[in-house]
C-alpha cells in the first residue's frame, strides 16, 4: 500500500496506466542502460538498438497481459464494494481496484473491532439488569488506581426469592430483579459501583466510602421496599438482606469474604437486616 501510494503521482486516476508506467520502466532499464553506454563510448549500434527494444516492448505486453489477467477477478468484484470507508472518509472512484480492496479490508475491520467491543462488554454485563455482572465488577476494582482502592464491599440479597420463581413465575421473577437492580443503582453515587453477583444476589462497592454512609444507604433503600415495595409473596413485602465489610485497599477478595460473612449473619438472625462484618445493624422497623 506504501508503494501504491508513493506512485499515486503517475497517473492518478488510472491503476493500468500506473502499472504500464512502472513494466515500462523497469523492462526498458537495460535497454536505457546500454544506449547510455553506446552514446558515451561510441559503440552503439542501430539494429542491435532495435532489436532490443522490440524484445523489450514484447516483454512487457506480455507482462501487463499477465497482470491483467490476475487482476480480472479482482476487478469483477469491484461493483459490490461501496466507495465509502468504514468511518464514512470519501475513497476515490470505484474503478481503482487497490482502492476497493481497501475499502473491503477497511469495512471488514471495522466491523470486525465492532462485534470484538460488542463481545467484551456482553462478557462483563448482565443482560437481564443491565448492571456489570461479577466479571465486570472484579475488572472495575482492578482497573482502578491504588489510592480509590479503597471504601466498603457489601453483598445484597433478596429475601425469599426462591418462592418468587415458584410461586409468581419466572417472568415475575425477572422483573423483581431488573426492579430491584433499578433501585439498588439509585441509592449510590456516580463513584459507587453496583452489580449482579449471580443469581438474586448482588454487590456494591462504595468507592471511599464509611462504614456508617453505606449502611444508612442501604437503610434507606430498606426502608423504601417497604413503603414501596417491588412486590409481594404470599402476602409478605419483598425484602432483602445485607453484609457490609470495610476495604482498606488489600485483596477485595478478603473484603467481599466478610461481606458473605456478614450476609450470612443477617440471613440467620431473620432476614430484612442489614449486618457489618464483625457486628449486626438491625434494618429499621417497618
Amino acid at each position: 500500500m506504501h508503494f501504491y501510494l508513493a506512485t499515486s503521482f503517475i497517473f492518478p486516476r488510472s491503476l493500468r496506466l500506473r502499472l504500464f508506467a512502472i513494466c515500462f520502466v523497469a523492462t526498458h532499464l537495460p535497454l536505457l542502460c546500454y544506449i547510455g553506454w553506446g552514446a558515451a563510448t561510441g559503440r552503439l549500434a542501430l539494429g542491435e538498438v532495435v532489436a532490443l527494444t522490440l524484445a523489450t516492448m514484447v516483454g512487457m505486453a506480455l507482462a501487463l497481459h499477465g497482470i491483467g489477467a490476475l487482476l480480472a477477478p479482482i476487478q469483477a468484484l469491484a461493483e459490490t464494494f461501496d466507495t465509502k470507508a468504514g468511518d464514512g472518509t470519501s475513497l476515490p472512484r470505484v474503478g481503482d481496484v487497490i482502492q476497493t480492496l481497501y475499502a473491503g479490508v477497511h469495512r471488514a475491520a471495522t466491523v470486525t473491532q465492532a462485534q470484538i467491543d460488542e463481545l467484551a462488554i456482553a462478557a462483563q454485563e448482565d443482560p437481564l439488569t443491565g448492571l456489570a455482572n461479577r466479571r465486570g465488577f472484579l475488572a472495575h476494582i482492578a482497573a482502578l488506581p491504588s489510592a480509590q482502592r479503597k471504601g466498603c464491599v457489601a453483598l445484597v440479597d433478596i429475601d425469599f426469592f426462591k418462592q418468587v420463581n415458584d410461586m409468581l413465575g419466572h417472568d415475575e421473577g425477572d422483573r423483581v430483579l431488573a426492579a430491584f437492580a433499578d433501585r439498588l443503582a439509585g441509592q449510590v453515587r456516580r463513584a459507587d459501583m453496583v452489580a449482579r453477583w449471580g443469581g438474586e444476589e448482588f454487590a456494591i462497592f462504595f468507592r471511599n466510602g464509611l462504614e456508617d454512609e453505606a449502611s444508612w444507604a442501604l437503610a434507606r433503600l430498606a426502608e423504601q421496599m417497604r413503603h414501596e415495595p417491588i412486590g409481594r409473596v404470599n402476602g409478605r413485602v419483598i425484602s432483602f438482606s445485607a453484609g457490609l465489610s470495610r476495604w482498606q485497599g488489600g485483596p477485595v477478595e478478603e473484603a467481599l469474604t466478610a461481606a458473605d460473612r456478614a450476609l450470612y449473619d443477617a440471613k440467620q438472625a431473620g432476614r430484612d437486616r442489614i449486618c457489618r462484618a464483625g457486628g449486626a445493624l438491625p434494618a429499621p422497623c417497618p
